[in-house]
């Protein structure tokens, strides 16, 4: 199983990471031992002192395919789900710097938050998701995937021609702007519309 995440899908977080928007889908990998499943507790590690979040919409690959019409690319998925991307920024700032790849501070366990259900495709409008996070009860991300440079079927196409996606491959879609920094204590709560699709709480 691979966890594919796409970066700067949404041209207002480019923008607040003074970066410029990609000509095509930019995307990097983590491993498995980064997903954070069923609620469970985020702890800050010692390695960073500024972990930030990034919500962002997951989809769930259903069946196997390499390079994916994007005219045939919905068939490749049928649930969307949502999680954050965690990012250790100092270490990323450091990576930018010296022109080092960023899995030091995208790869880390536990830096996938992802939730314990996803939604049928058959009861979402894919060119107008809206989703949020709060912390602490307060709205600091909203985003619809109407936004997004790339759309789901964009980057499904586009990744396939690089990698076969397997059946149960992940892919994080990319943030909108409002990604900020997280503190031992802070709840953060996801939601697709109305509906709560995770809680993690930052110990």
């Amino acid at each position: 199983m691979k966890i594919i995440c796409i970066g700067r899908n949404y041209s207002e977080h480019a923008k607040e990471m003074n970066s410029a928007v990609p000509e095509k889908p930019m995307f990097f990998m983590k491993p498995d031992i980064a997903l954070l499943q069923q609620n469970a507790p985020f702890y800050y590690p010692d390695f960073s002192n500024d972990i930030h979040y990034e919500c962002e919409l997951v989809v769930r690959i259903k069946k196997q395919g390499k390079s994916i019409d994007p005219k045939f690319a919905n068939r490749y998925y049928d649930q969307i789900g949502l999680g954050i991307d965690f990012t250790a920024r100092d270490l990323q700032q450091a990576c930018k710097e010296k022109g080092h790849p960023w899995e030091i501070a995208k790869a880390f366990e536990g830096s996938a938050v992802i939730s314990s259900e996803f939604i049928s495709t058959e009861e979402l409008d894919l060119s107008n998701i809206s989703f949020s996070l709060y912390k602490n009860d307060k709205l600091v991300q909203q985003g619809t995937s109407a936004d997004m440079i790339f759309s789901i079927d964009q980057i499904i196409s586009y990744v396939s021609r690089f990698m076969t996606l397997k059946t149960g491959d992940l892919i994080y879609t990319g943030t909108p702007s409002g990604v900020g920094p997280i503190q031992i204590g802070d709840v953060l709560v996801g939601k697709i519309g109305d509906k709560e699709m995770f809680t993690t709480e930052i110990k």
